[in-house]
């Protein structure tokens, strides 16, 4: 979340970026510095209670070791009225504090300087595209009808056991999958990231730590019994490992990587679009982390849109990259890069990764840190991305690598998956 201070000494500021997010965030910004400034005035008065309190103390042994027990008696009764003056003002803090809490949990990060402005995915810039769209042959199959005709994905099956959404993978279709999963980790792990593997369900703490709480859209699948939550993303478990966690500056940066199956309620998804491998509730994604210096974050940024490129180079796959406009990003980012791919079949372009810096708006709620040579703490800077969100991915695949013969699988994923074509 932003910090009270900043937004205090930049109302302004704050204002006008939050204002790139179609957001009117003035009465928003003015209820966080009106509650601080309660904050800020109870704690005063707080901290005035508690000296008098000390300082009374202190006079009351120095007249019990004088023998003047009769004076020390009176001062006892003014101790009880300060202590009493005293709980009721800490009480008054908590509730104030918790109330600034959840007033700067409502406020979006702001967006970086270079986020166009906008207010849908129309007016997301397209910075990079490469690769040529091929062509198909002559009655050419979108993912799903591919995926029934060669029984790799059986979307029926996933309904009966559990509902739309939750497809079954099968046959030559599971191990492409578990093909892209290795494959994606072996480049990460050999581009620098450590390899984790995290739980899928986290607690409460975990999910406010990086953004995903409160829970605006009903995103998150909740296990009410034990609250805890499905992980809509390994980025939430994964950047929480740092949680209250100081980082000695030379130890900096911390890259990780991990895979997951991911759990999103996608509620109100519908329609022709969220056909197939389109849109899931359970899917799988490896992600990678980065913990950064605020002087390196963008650069890091940089980096890791470069090694997602790699990724898609190999795969041979038609790709585009587009920044974001502020109606478009995520509630916690202050700048994201999206990936796409190319469908031949759909002739339309389908999401595969998100890659976005947070700046300190994570670690602000995280409390991550790092320690600089002078013994100083700052916040540091989170990063995260997709390497790479496996449903659109595998329905590119089987989308461009279709021929009248079967599904020729790329080149790169041979060695994982032991086949060289689907038919």
């Amino acid at each position: 979340m932003l910090q009270t201070a900043y937004i205090r000494e930049n109302r302004e500021k704050v204002i006008a970026a939050l204002a790139k997010r179609n957001l009117d965030a003035a009465p928003l910004v003015d209820d966080v510095i009106s509650l601080d400034e309660k904050r800020r005035a109870t704690q005063a008065e707080l901290d005035t209670v508690l000296s008098e309190s000390n300082k009374l103390s202190r006079d009351i042994g120095e007249l019990m070791k004088a023998g003047e027990k009769a004076k020390a008696a009176i001062l006892k009764e003014k101790t009880t009225q300060f202590k009493e003056k005293g709980k009721e003002l800490s009480e008054r803090l908590a509730t104030v504090t918790e109330a600034l809490t959840q007033a700067l949990y409502k406020l979006p990060n702001t967006p970086a300087d270079i986020v166009p402005e906008g207010k849908s995915a129309d007016d997301n810039i397209t910075v990079f595209e490469e690769g040529a769209i091929p062509v198909l042959h002559e009655g050419a199959l979108p993912h799903w009808e591919l995926a029934k005709k060669y029984d790799l994905i059986d979307f029926e099956l996933g309904v009966k056991i559990t509902g739309a959404g939750f497809p079954v993978y099968k046959g030559k279709g599971a191990r492409l999958q578990r093909a892209l999963i290795t494959y994606f980790l072996d480049r990460n792990t050999e581009a620098g990231y450590e390899e984790y593997q995290v739980p899928h369900l986290v607690n409460e703490a975990s999910g406010y730590g990086t953004g995903q709480l409160p829970d605006k859209e009903g995103q998150m699948y909740h296990v009410g019994i034990d609250d805890l939550y499905l992980i809509p993303t390994a980025e939430v478990p994964v950047t929480n490992l740092f949680r209250d966690v100081i980082i000695e500056e030379k130890d900096l940066p911390v890259l990780c990587t991990g895979y997951t199956p991911c759990f999103r309620r996608e509620a109100g998804s519908y329609g022709a679009h969220v056909r197939g491998l389109n849109r899931l509730h359970q899917f799988d994604k490896v992600e990678i982390v980065r913990i950064e210096h605020p002087d390196t974050s963008y650069a890091a940024l940089d980096e890791m849109v470069e090694h997602v490129k790699t990724l898609l180079q190999e795969l041979k796959l038609p790709y585009r990259i587009l920044r974001l406009c502020g109606g478009d990003m995520g509630f916690a980012s202050a700048l994201t890069y999206d990936f796409e791919v190319f469908s031949t079949a759909q002739d339309r372009w389908l999401e595969i990764s998100s890659v976005s810096n947070f700046e300190t708006f994570q670690s602000q709620r995280l409390k991550l840190r790092f320690r600089d040579r002078d013994g100083k703490n700052h916040l540091a800077h989170t990063l995260n991305g997709s390497s790479l969100a496996l449903p659109r991915v595998l329905a590119g695949i089987l989308e461009n690598y279709q021929t009248p013969e079967g599904i020729v699988v790329p080149e790169v994923l041979r060695p994982y998956t032991g086949f060289d074509i689907i038919n």
